[in-house]
């Protein structure tokens, strides 16, 4: 049975920093990109970053560029999503996902194969 189980969310105030972790199991996922979404409540689901199998290419929505990173750890079949400067617009429930395509053409409303069950982001102002 595969898995991805994304963990790290939490309460923040504005300006702080969190890591979001997502663990993928039940098979192996060489190739595969991963990356997250987030949804706040009443808006839709929103792109957030993604990463390719080797690292080498990175994705990020303009509204995280220069504050988010990620990373992954593919001996873990872990990938990591720094966040710093939170702001409360970053507030949202954040998902993991993986595909085997590439992260530039990951979208909203692409399908992607795997998904984690989200993690609560809250930031204070």
């Amino acid at each position: 049975q595969v898995q991805l189980v994304d963990s790290g969310g939490g309460l923040v105030q504005a300006g702080d920093s969190l890591r979001l972790s997502c663990a993928a199991s039940g098979r192996a996922f060489s190739g595969y990109a991963m990356g997250w979404f987030r949804q706040a409540p009443g808006k839709e689901r929103e792109f957030v970053a993604a990463i390719s199998w080797s690292g080498g290419i990175t994705n990020y929505a303009d509204s995280v560029k220069g504050r988010f990173t990620m990373s992954r750890d593919n001996a873990k079949n872990t990938v990591y999503l720094l966040m710093n400067s939170l702001k409360p617009e970053d507030t949202a429930v954040y998902y993991c996902a993986a595909d085997i395509s590439t992260p530039s053409s990951w979208t909203p409303d692409r399908y992607l194969e795997f998904w984690g069950q989200g993690t609560l982001v809250t930031v204070s102002s």
